[in-house]
C-alpha cells in the first residue's frame, strides 16, 4: 500500500476510494474496503481509502479521545487488506467546513476519486441530515458515482469502534476480539519495576504503552500472547491495575506481564501484548503467600486458554 499526502504527482489517473477515519480497522471496515476492492477491479480502476492522521473529533473539541490503534498501527492494519493506496489527510475546521458537495468535489479535483463506497451508516458533510441518497444525487452531478456498502454484522451484533471501545473497558477482550478480527494489541516499552514479583516466583516486566492515547483495558487479569524485538512469541499472564496487595496507598495504574518460560532481560526493549481472555479482576491479597497462590491459579487458567487457541 502507499502512502498519499500530497496531490502534485498521483500515481494513478483514478481512484475507487472510500472514506472514515477507521480506528481499529475492524470487521466492518474490512467488509467495506473489500467492496472498495471488488468495485475497483470491476471499474478498472485502483483502490484506495481516504483517512485522518488525527480523529475529527480531536480536532474539533480538543480533546483527545481513546484510539484502538495508533497512526502506525491503522496504516498496518490497513495495508494488510490489499488496498492498493492510503491517502493521509490532516483534518482541518476547513474540512470540517465542507459540504457533502464540496467535499466530493473536493477529493474529485485533488485525487480523481472516480467512485466513493460509504458505510453503510457513514456521514460526512456539515449537514449530518443528508443521506446516502443526497450523496449519490451530488456525484452524479459531479461525475463521480457513488455506492454504499452493507452492514457487517457478526452473530447480529452491529461492529462499531465505539462498541469495541465500550467492550475493553468493560474487560470483554475476547468479545472485541471477534468484531476486531484480531486480539486488540498494545505496544510498550520495558522499564524498570521494584522486582516484588521476581521475589515469589513470578518476575514481570513492566510496561509503558507506546502512544498516549491507545485505550488500555479494564484492571484486571489477563492471559495474552507477548512478542518480543526479536519477533518470538510467548504466552504471558498481564495485570492492569494498582497493585494494592504491596501498595496500601493510592498507587498510579501500572501494567506488568509475566512472560511464559522466559527469562532474558528485556528493559528498554518493545513488547507487543495481544489480550486473549480476562481471568479476573484486581484485588488485593492478604500477603505475598497468598499473591503466590492466585498468581499460580491464574497461570494454569491461562496456560489452558492459550493452548485452546
Amino acid at each position: 500500500m502507499q502512502i498519499i499526502e500530497s496531490t502534485t504527482t498521483l500515481p494513478y489517473s483514478g481512484i475507487t476510494a472510500t472514506i472514515g477515519f477507521f480506528d481499529g480497522v475492524h470487521a466492518g471496515h474490512r467488509a467495506l474496503l473489500s467492496d472498495v476492492k471488488r468495485t475497483s477491479t470491476d471499474m478498472g480502476l485502483v483502490s484506495g481509502v481516504i483517512t485522518f492522521r488525527e480523529h475529527p473529533k480531536k480536532i474539533l473539541t480538543g480533546e483527545p479521545m481513546p484510539l484502538l490503534t495508533s497512526l502506525d498501527e491503522r496504516i498496518e492494519q490497513l495495508a494488510a487488506t490489499g488496498i492498493d493506496y492510503c491517502i493521509l489527510l490532516d483534518f482541518s475546521h476547513d474540512i470540517a467546513r465542507l459540504s457533502a458537495q464540496e467535499f466530493i468535489r473536493y477529493i474529485r479535483d485533488y485525487f480523481h476519486v472516480r467512485h466513493l463506497v460509504i458505510g453503510y451508516d457513514h456521514r460526512f458533510g456539515h449537514n449530518r441530515n443528508e443521506t446516502p441518497v443526497d450523496y449519490m444525487r451530488y456525484g452524479a452531478e459531479l461525475g463521480v458515482s457513488i455506492s454504499q456498502s452493507n452492514a457487517c454484522m457478526p452473530a447480529g451484533q452491529k461492529v462499531s469502534s465505539s462498541v469495541i471501545r465500550r467492550l475493553l473497558t468493560d474487560g470483554k477482550v475476547d468479545e472485541a476480539s471477534r468484531l476486531l478480527s484480531y486480539h486488540y494489541t498494545l505496544r510498550g516499552c520495558v522499564v524498570a519495576g521494584q522486582q516484588i514479583g521476581r521475589t515469589i516466583g513470578f518476575p514481570t516486566a513492566n510496561i509503558v504503552c507506546c502512544g498516549t492515547e491507545k485505550l488500555i483495558p479494564a484492571t484486571g487479569a489477563y492471559a495474552v500472547r507477548v512478542t518480543t524485538d526479536a519477533g518470538k512469541s510467548f504466552g504471558g499472564m498481564l495485570n492492569i491495575g494498582t497493585r494494592p496487595t504491596v501498595h496500601l496507598s493510592d498507587c498510579k495504574q501500572s501494567i506488568e506481564v509475566h512472560i511464559f518460560n522466559f527469562n532474558d532481560t528485556i528493559y528498554g526493549q518493545e513488547l507487543q501484548i495481544e489480550f486473549v481472555k480476562y481471568l479476573r479482576p484486581e484485588r488485593r491479597m492478604d500477603d505475598l503467600n497468598a499473591l503466590h497462590t492466585q498468581l499460580l491459579q491464574d497461570k494454569t487458567l491461562a496456560e489452558e486458554i492459550l493452548q485452546a487457541l
